[in-house]
Parts: structure tokens; C-alpha cells; sequence
């Protein structure tokens, strides 16, 4: 009778990360549907913290299902065994769902998935692109407000891919069954290299922006000079050049397979995040 009871209580979904681009979305989803939701982050309650096992299991308390995201990378080194720590800890708690968002071609986030797939949870691989909100709440945006936006790219293409797009992919594995056991690797519907990406936010914003590939070593050293620890800009440099030297220069089927639609276009993009007026003049969008 208790453990019915106990069962009976197993009914909220954690979101790891859930103040970051996919995991708040992710929350949304899930609160707009009615279903509980604990955020966990630092700032949550009870707080999460990937470095800190003694903050895992308070958070996995009553836990049904969890979407885990990993910060700064999966792809960074100590993240696959934190990983792995962390889903042994999550299935001792009771948790049977374990949703996993990793990134496409990534050496290193391949050990993280094969923690989560090891783990004895159902799981679900969200396989990810390099997303469209990097441009406009990551560390990309400073930059375009200035009008130059400089990365070690070349002119490689990349399938840039909406995160509400990732978000409604984890909120079907969470929710929905049939997708326990499934790679989803999820990329937008076209390839863009970063030139052409930077031109059409220029475009939907009616500034001079600009984009200039620069080499991997410049790249450090901004980050440096930006404020970041060496040892984040040189991880940070590394996978940047480990995923950008064309490896990922194709589309993925991902979305369509998990939601049966299309991925969301960047130019749908652009013109909505340019209405918001966070990329400056909007003139020329309105216009369009």
C-alpha cells in the first residue's frame, strides 16, 4: 500500500537546466500542459548542482521523468562521468525516464550518452545541432549588437536548429511512449554557413552586421579577453573547431521522425526575433 502510494507521487518531471534555452522552454511546455514541473538549477529549490553529488538526490525526490542537459558541454572532459553519476543516482531514486540532449559529431557527449543509455531508465537521445537562439540569448548576441560577429567557422555550413524545436522533441519523449530507445539527431531544414546566417538577421534587422571567420587562436584569446578561464576557452576553442571543419554539413530527420512536421526555418527565425527588438532596428523587417 505505500509503495502505491509512493508511485502515486511520482508524477514530476525534472528539468535540468531549466532556466538555459531548451530547458525553459522545455518547462513551459510542460506547465502549460498542467503537469508538475521542478526546475533544477542552482537557484532552484531544492538547488541542483552538476558538481555537487549531495544536492542529486534531494532534486530526483518524487521524480518521474527527467530532461537532462549538461553545462558547460557534454563534450567537455569530467561531463560523461558526472553524467553517468548522476543517472546511477537517478535510478536508485525510482526515475524511469531519462531524456538526454547531446550534440551532433561531438567525440566527447558520445561517453554521456552511452551513460545514459547504461543506466537501466528508459532514455531518449536528442542529438543537437548548433541552435538559432546561440544568436540571440547566448554569447553570440554582444556581439552582433556591435556589428561583427567572429568565429572559427570558415565558411562550413551548419543546420542551425530552433530550440522550441528541440524543446517539443523532449516534451514527446517525456510524455509520450514511443520514444524510449530513439536517437533523435534534430537539425533545422537547410544548411547556412555562419556569412549567410549573420546576413539574414542583417537583413531582418536593417543593420550592417558582419561575419569574419577567424582562427581558432583568436578565438581563445578573445574569450580571455572577454573574461572566460583559459581552460573554458581552450575546451571551448576545441569543440568549436572539432565540430565546424564540416563533419556536420548535412540535415538530420530527427524532428520529422519525433513529431511528425517539418523543423522550424531560420528565417521564421530571424523575423520573429527581430520584431522583438533585441537585435536593434527593425525598420526594413517591417517592411517585408
Amino acid at each position: 500500500m505505500n509503495g502505491m502510494r509512493e508511485n502515486a507521487k511520482r508524477t514530476t518531471i525534472l528539468v535540468l537546466g531549466g532556466t538555459g534555452k531548451t530547458g525553459r522552454r522545455v518547462a513551459e511546455r510542460l506547465t502549460a500542459r498542467g503537469l508538475p514541473v521542478r526546475i533544477g538549477s542552482r537557484s532552484g529549490e531544492p538547488p541542483f548542482d552538476w558538481e555537487d553529488q549531495a544536492t542529486w538526490a534531494p532534486v530526483l525526490r518524487n521524480v518521474e521523468s527527467v530532461y537532462v542537459t549538461y553545462q558547460p558541454d557534454l563534450a567537455f572532459p569530467g561531463a560523461a562521468e558526472r553524467v553517468r553519476a548522476f543517472a546511477g543516482v537517478a535510478v536508485e531514486s525510482g526515475i524511469r525516464r531519462l531524456v538526454l540532449l547531446s550534440g551532433r559529431n561531438e567525440e566527447g557527449a558520445l561517453l554521456g550518452e552511452q551513460a545514459v543509455r547504461d543506466s537501466g531508465a528508459e532514455w531518449t537521445l536528442v542529438r543537437s545541432s548548433f541552435m538559432n537562439q546561440n544568436f540571440s540569448e547566448g554569447s553570440w548576441l554582444e556581439p552582433l549588437l556591435s556589428g561583427e560577429l567572429a568565429v572559427p567557422a570558415g565558411d562550413v555550413a551548419e543546420p542551425f536548429i530552433d530550440a522550441g524545436d528541440i524543446a517539443d522533441v523532449a516534451v514527446a519523449a517525456l510524455t509520450e511512449d514511443g520514444h524510449a530507445g530513439q536517437l533523435y539527431e534534430v537539425t533545422g531544414p537547410r544548411l547556412l554557413t555562419f556569412a549567410e546566417a549573420v546576413g539574414e538577421i542583417a537583413r531582418a534587422t536593417g543593420r550592417e552586421i558582419r561575419y569574419v571567420p577567424v582562427s581558432p587562436e583568436q578565438f581563445a584569446s578573445a574569450l580571455i579577453e572577454h573574461g572566460l578561464p583559459a581552460d573554458y576557452a581552450t575546451e571551448l576553442t576545441k569543440l568549436f573547431t572539432e565540430v565546424l571543419d564540416g563533419r556536420s554539413a548535412y540535415l538530420a530527420d530527427g524532428i520529422q521522425r519525433a513529431l511528425g512536421r517539418e523543423p522550424r526555418d531560420f528565417k521564421d527565425y530571424t523575423r520573429d526575433t527581430a520584431a522583438t527588438g533585441i537585435w536593434g532596428a527593425v525598420a526594413v523587417a517591417d517592411q517585408r
